[in-house]
């Protein structure tokens, strides 16, 4: 077992190896993940509206969301494949800081987290919203991506205690 602090994807001698969990115990884990999307107002208003050419943004970014994570094994190099009980994508818009918010919560009975998988869903969740609407506002920011709480496994219940009071849209 490694030592607090230490990296545990890398072997003693420094090589990188995928993680033994096969004598961790079996609980159930929850991840929630959050990130935001800066974008001119008229974009926003475009989405918001559903009137954006492309059609329903929010919709299409939900279900990009989901894809990616279920197929995040696929992309993050030492990542175990996790069966997935439950991804909830929800989008929140701030029209005074005209941003989108996605947060997203990966749920699963495992022997190891699911963070990367609600990471890697908000993050493609976001790359959506920026693919569709590229055409009308190439100047959007995607910020803040971050985990916002985790629940289960040997390290337990962990928070930033900053998660998102914004009406859900």
């Amino acid at each position: 077992m490694p030592v607090a602090g230490e990296l545990t994807h890398f072997n003693a001698q420094g090589q990188a190896h995928m993680v033994n969990v096969g004598d961790k115990a079996e609980t159930k884990r929850i991840a929630t993940a959050q990130g935001d999307i800066r974008m001119l107002p008229d974009t926003l208003r475009l989405i918001e509206e559903g009137s954006h050419k492309k059609g329903d943004v929010l919709g299409i970014a939900r279900i990009a969301a989901i894809m990616a994570a279920k197929k995040t094994s696929d992309l993050i190099p030492l990542c175990h494949p996790l069966p997935l009980t439950a991804v909830n994508v929800e989008f929140t818009i701030d029209r005074v800081k005209s941003t989108v918010r996605c947060a997203v919560t990966c749920e699963t009975f495992g022997r190891t987290g699911i963070e990367m998988e609600a990471l890697t869903a908000v993050q493609v969740g976001l790359l959506t919203i920026y693919d569709m609407c590229k055409a009308v506002d190439k100047g959007m920011v995607m910020t803040d991506v971050r985990l916002i709480e985790k629940i289960g496994g040997k390290s337990g219940h962990w928070t930033t205690g900053a998660i998102s009071t914004l009406p859900l849209v």
